[in-house]
C-alpha cells in the first residue's frame, strides 16, 4: 500500500468543516480534524475508513499544538473564524495572528498546499473590525506562503447554520420581525457548495495564490430574504426595517448580552454590501454551478411549520 496522503483542517469540527472532511477523506486524504474540542470529531469518524479521520487537539493561538498538527501534512485547510470577540479570543488572535501562524508553520514544515477562508469584504480598510482582522489575516497569510489560496464566501447557509434558522426560528413566535441592514445586498452561498470549492481547489495546483470569491445564483436585499424565510418556515411575517440609529442602541445593550446576539460591529459590516466582486475567480473556474437558497433552504426550514 502506498503512502496515505494527510490533509488537516483546522476549525474542522464547524459548520464549513464538517461538510469538507468527508470529501477529503473520499478523495483519499487522512484527515487531522484539528479542534479545541476534539470530542466534537467523534461522529465524524464514519465519513471515512478505520482510522482515515483523526480527531486531533489544535488551536491557532497556540504554537506547539499548532506545529503537531501541521507536521507531516501534504494539504492545510483553516477554517477558523468568530463573528463576535470573546473574553480569551479576540478578532486579531485569530484572524490575524493565527492565520499567520498556520501560514508561517506551513511553509516551515513544507507543506504543499495550504488553503485559507476569509470573507467577502475582507480588507485592512474596512469600517468593521471582523473585515479589518480579515484583510490583515490575509495578508499575513500571503506574507509567509505567497502560494496559499484565500476563499471569501458570502454569507453561508445550510441546515445546521446560525442564519436562516434563527429567522425561521422568530417566526414561528414574533408577529413581526425586525431586520437590519434591510437594503445592503448579500450573495448567500451553500455550505455543500464552499466545501466542494475548497475540495477542488485542492485538487488544481495552478488555484496556487490565487483568491476566490464565492456566492450562491442570487443577489437578495436583507429584507426579501428575510421575507422569504419566514415564508419557507410556513409563517409570513411583515418585515420591519430597523432605523440604524436605532439599532447602534440597541446593539450597545445585546453585545454584553451571552451569544452577543447583535454588536455594533456587526452593524458596521451591514452597511457594505457582501456580494462577489466583478472579475473575481469564483466557482464557474471551478466548474461549479452554485444550489440557490430556494432549493436547499426550503427542504429544512419545514421544520418550523406548524404540526
Amino acid at each position: 500500500m502506498g503512502i496515505r496522503r494527510v490533509a488537516t483542517v483546522f476549525g474542522g469540527t464547524g459548520f464549513v468543516g464538517r461538510h469538507l472532511v468527508g470529501r477529503l477523506a473520499r478523495d483519499g486524504y487522512v484527515v487531522r480534524v484539528a479542534s479545541r474540542r476534539p470530542d466534537r470529531a467523534a461522529q465524524m469518524r464514519p465519513m471515512g475508513d478505520v482510522g482515515q479521520i483523526v480527531p486531533i487537539y489544535a488551536s491557532v493561538l497556540e504554537e506547539r499544538s499548532s506545529v503537531a498538527a501541521i507536521e507531516g501534512s501534504d494539504l492545510v485547510v483553516n477554517l477558523v473564524g468568530i463573528l463576535a470577540p470573546g473574553r480569551h479570543a479576540s478578532f486579531t488572535a485569530v484572524h490575524v495572528e493565527g492565520a499567520g501562524r498556520v501560514a508561517r508553520l506551513c511553509a516551515s514544515a513544507g507543506v504543499g498546499a495550504l488553503i485559507h477562508m476569509s470573507a467577502i469584504g475582507a480588507a485592512p480598510g474596512s469600517v468593521s473590525a471582523y473585515g479589518r482582522s480579515k484583510g490583515l489575516g490575509e495578508a499575513e497569510v500571503i506574507r509567509h506562503m505567497a502560494e496559499a489560496v484565500i476563499v471569501r464566501p458570502s454569507i453561508i447557509f445550510g441546515a445546521e447554520d446560525h442564519f436562516t434558522n434563527m429567522f425561521g426560528r422568530m417566526a414561528r413566535y414574533l408577529p413581526v420581525l425586525p431586520v437590519y441592514g434591510a437594503a445592503t445586498r448579500f450573495q448567500p452561498v451553500y455550505v455543500g457548495d464552499v466545501a466542494e470549492a475548497i475540495r477542488r481547489i485542492a485538487r488544481d495546483s495552478h488555484t496556487a495564490g490565487d483568491i476566490f470569491e464565492l456566492g450562491g445564483p442570487r443577489v437578495w436585499r436583507m429584507e426579501d430574504m428575510v421575507r422569504w424565510i419566514a415564508d419557507a418556515a410556513g409563517h409570513p411575517r411583515p418585515v420591519l426595517p430597523v432605523p440604524m440609529w436605532l439599532a447602534r442602541i440597541q446593539a450597545l445593550f445585546l453585545e454584553h448580552l451571552p451569544g452577543r446576539v447583535l454588536t455594533r460591529d456587526q452593524l458596521s459590516m451591514l452597511c457594505s454590501d457582501n456580494v462577489v466582486a466583478e472579475g473575481m475567480r469564483g466557482f464557474d473556474l471551478l466548474g461549479i454551478t452554485p444550489v440557490s437558497l430556494e432549493m436547499m433552504a426550503a427542504q429544512y426550514l419545514a421544520r418550523f411549520r406548524s404540526g
